[in-house]
């Protein structure tokens, strides 16, 4: 087929694929693999190498990335059911003090982010950020907003979240890199994305009527908030249940004794005595003992963060490792096993099952059971990626990569801008961060091979697309309408807030990535 018609039938797959997407509902793993094998029989593969192709693209991609994600959510789920998310968000509150609490839970948002899943995260922080906002008698949108646009641009930007992972691993880059690079770019996106959302939230905005406590109500926000006392009508504002009151009363003492010296009592409206924070976990934990039934207090501060940057620090150490030691030194060879991504990850889990298990009372079982808990909410994410495999390994079998490539290098723009602009218009469309990167990794995997780019600059590429990938989050994102109906908002309200910030971070994290390119 001459490369027009090959063109040709890469545009119509892309076509075909949004559409069932965004007008069939169709489930992304699904629709990739039908316009995968659609497409590899437009374009000429012999049909007795049709299977051979999809099972080596679904194989050499979830050969890389199924452990790494899958270990990532069990560090996750059990940094969650632990109670290690809200004592970690609680301690930083506390040392932030009552007047940079939003910067506060910024952080957390940002540091949790790494490894715990974006609507995990969104579910146990939005509750904290609603009990603060309620103790010190300001608008839920101050707090949560920052908090979460940063745990968004973790998601789309960071290993070992999937979309990340699996583009990584498509063009060639190092994950260490990535993280070595991008850690650095998305805590600056983040602190950038805290002080423009100061300004976004110096205006009020109408609330969502629609009564989050309703028990047939729908959206994730009864999840979140659990059943309560219905919409507060002197303000708008949700009511939170008695749950929440105890927090808001724990962190309104908190606070005020911050900014006092001293101890104080509690809020109005809120119950005395409050003397915890709840657990407030996902669908997927409903069954699951939460965190105040375990006879242990709360992990500390200190524990929760040390084994959320351990892995990192092992992937790290053992890229700094590969690229400044000599070959043959034991050092490197022993730096560059642990720090292979995963077996970081997998080290991690072990520490996380003994130092946040075994040593608060769980037995074998119970760790057992929370680590397979981990695996269902991810087991689609994982199979979307693999789809994504075999949609790149059909574009090179069938010669659409070279010809995508041949027309992208004549439009003669730098592979960093054709990365971001890729991933930017396939989020837009489609919604999904993780098919946006997974889809503009496939399509441009075969020119960055032609480009023959260092592995810091494809580092940089896959950094490019996951600042596509979290801009324009609008109304065809899950994460829009999660973040919109745990924050009470209505759409409009969504669009110039949640939307026009995720933007900002996108576009400035871009900027850093196009900022370093001339010093890798």
């Amino acid at each position: 087929m001459s490369p027009t018609g090959l063109l040709l039938v890469a545009a119509a797959g892309v076509a075909v694929l949004l559409l069932l997407i965004i007008a069939g509902k169709v489930q992304p793993f699904v629709a990739l693999v039908v316009v995968s094998i659609a497409v590899a029989l437009a374009a000429g593969v012999p049909a007795g190498d049709l299977v051979t192709t999809v099972e080596d693209g679904m194989g050499a991609t979830l050969g890389h990335i199924a452990t790494i994600i899958a270990l990532g959510a069990m560090i996750g789920r059990i940094i969650e059911l632990s109670g290690g998310a809200h004592e970690f968000a609680h301690s930083l509150i506390a040392r932030f003090g009552s007047r940079r609490t939003p910067f506060a839970l910024t952080v957390a948002g940002f540091v949790l982010g790494i490894p715990v899943f974006f609507e995990v995260g969104l579910i146990i922080l939005m509750p904290i950020a609603h009990g603060v906002a309620r103790a010190a008698r300001r608008p839920l949108l101050v707090y949560a907003l920052p908090m979460g646009a940063a745990m968004l641009t973790v998601h789309a930007f960071l290993p070992p979240h999937p979309g990340a992972v699996a583009a990584t691993e498509a063009i060639g880059a190092s994950q260490g890199l990535v993280l070595l690079l991008g850690i650095p770019v998305t805590a600056t996106v983040v602190v950038l994305g805290h002080l423009v959302s100061r300004r976004i939230t110096r205006h009020a905005y109408p609330m969502d009527p629609t009564d989050p406590t309703d028990p047939t109500d729908p959206t994730v926000r009864t999840e979140a908030y659990g059943t309560g006392n219905g919409a507060d009508p002197a303000d708008g504002t949700v009511q939170v249940a008695v749950g929440e009151r105890e927090m808001a009363a724990t962190f309104g003492a908190a606070a005020e004794a911050s900014a006092s010296g001293g101890t104080t009592g509690q809020p109005p409206g809120a119950e005395q005595g409050a003397a915890s924070a709840p657990t407030h976990a996902s669908t997927v934990t409903r069954a699951t003992p939460q965190p105040s039934q375990l006879p242990q207090p709360p992990p500390s501060f200190a524990l929760v963060l040390t084994l959320i940057v351990t892995p990192v620090l092992l992937i790290l150490l053992g890229t700094v490792a590969e690229n400044t030691l000599p070959d043959g030194s034991t050092l490197r060879a022993v730096l560059t096993v642990v720090g292979a991504p995963m077996v970081a990850l997998l080290i991690d889990v072990a520490l996380c099952g003994g130092l946040l298990g075994a040593r608060r009372g769980w037995d074998r079982a119970r760790i057992a059971e929370v680590m397979g808990s981990a695996l269902p909410p991810v087991a689609m994410v994982i199979l979307v990626a693999g789809a994504g495999g075999v949609f790149g390994k059909v574009l090179v079998a069938s010669g659409i990569g070279d010809a995508v490539a041949d027309l992208l290098e004549r439009t003669g723009l730098p592979v960093l801008f054709l990365a971001f602009l890729t991933s930017l218009a396939l989020r837009a469309a489609q919604g999904s961060a993780t098919v946006a990167l997974i889809t503009t990794a496939g399509l441009l995997t075969p020119l960055l091979h032609r480009a023959d780019l260092s592995t810091a600059q494809l580092s940089l590429v896959a950094l490019a697309m996951g600042a596509g990938a979290s801009a324009l989050s609008h109304v065809n994102d899950a994460g829009f309408w999660m973040f919109t109906r745990l924050a009470g908002l209505d759409v409009a309200s969504g669009l110039r807030t949640w939307t026009v910030l995720t933007t900002v971070m996108g576009v400035s994290g871009f900027a850093l990535t196009v900022a370093l390119w001339p010093l890798v």
